[in-house]
């Protein structure tokens, strides 16, 4: 075991974090939606499980993140909490549940602890959601900021575009992130950004900095699991690697399946109960009456 890593069964917190960062270590990040993906993820080596908005795509089917609900995310959250032992859990607002005033924010906030199981929020936005920022920390529940391209926003961008590619707009999106990091934020996602100017605002910056199209001189990174895996069939953006192909994997599974049924090569004797374990010619007749057998 590295003696940055965390003992077996220790749950990863804002303080470790902010330690993993201080020493050098790297935070690794992923979404996950389900209890299943995110055992997957958990025992694979995540720090951090991020319910993100973006089930919108890749569960839903949509576009965009903006017709997720609250109760949608609330209900995935509280899944996800199920699978995971060791990560640190952030709970995505969703469009809406958070820009009306502070107080609407810290009350949806509280829901992500109280009844999604989440241990921190994340939020969308700079400068203008330093004052909820600021209000839901002040209510002692951890804050995770996040700047650059913002998908909530993906109409006032005009799509999703590289953010901080000129001077002015560099110089607005570091005002942001100082902005969320004074307001009490505990970390920062980076977003769509060029990568120096990532390295610049990490250097000024007192609180862990994570990437996605970020480059590399964050202090962590954070991926859509469904992307990393290679289960999104369309094409990725530029800044995911795919570390599998479980779609391809799955798709092949699935007609090997059908294959078999259609060809009644599945089930045999081996799925199935009261059946003795011989060969499919020896076992008209053999079928018993064991109602208590289990079915596991």
């Amino acid at each position: 075991m590295s003696k940055h890593t965390l003992a077996a069964g220790s749950r990863v917190t804002v303080p470790s974090l902010r330690a993993m960062a201080a020493r050098g270590q790297r935070i690794v990040m992923v979404t996950a939606y389900d209890a299943t993906f995110a055992r997957m993820l958990d025992e694979g080596g995540a720090d951090i499980l991020l319910v993100g908005d973006s089930l919108g795509n890749v569960v839903q089917g949509l576009d965009t993140t903006l017709p997720v609900t609250l109760d949608e995310m609330i209900y995935h959250c509280r899944a996800v909490s199920r699978g995971a032992r060791r990560a640190h859990l952030v709970g995505d607002m969703p469009f809406m549940s958070y820009q009306v005033s502070p107080e609407k924010a810290l009350e949806n906030a509280g829901r992500f602890l109280s009844q999604g199981n989440m241990h921190a929020v994340k939020l969308e936005g700079g400068v203008e959601m330093a004052e909820s920022i600021r209000r839901i920390v002040s209510a002692g529940i951890p804050v995770m900021g996040h700047v650059g391209l913002t998908p909530q926003s993906v109409h006032a961008m005009g799509g999703f575009k590289v953010q901080g590619k000129d001077e002015d707009d560099a110089d607005r999106v570091l005002r942001d992130a100082r902005a969320v990091a004074e307001a009490g934020a505990y970390a920062l996602v980076l977003e769509g950004i060029p990568a120096p100017l990532a390295a610049r605002i990490r250097t000024q910056l007192p609180i862990p900095t994570i990437g996605i199209g970020a480059g590399p001189d964050c202090d962590g990174q954070v991926l859509v699991c469904y992307d990393m895996l290679g289960l999104t069939p369309e094409r990725v953006p530029k800044f995911v690697k795919m570390y599998d192909t479980f779609y391809e994997r799955g798709l092949a599974a699935m007609r090997s399946y059908a294959d078999e049924v259609r060809n009644g090569s599945f089930p045999t004797a081996a799925h199935s109960f009261g059946v003795a374990q011989v060969a499919p010619a020896a076992v008209s007749g053999q079928l018993t009456a064991e109602a208590s057998e289990p079915v596991a």
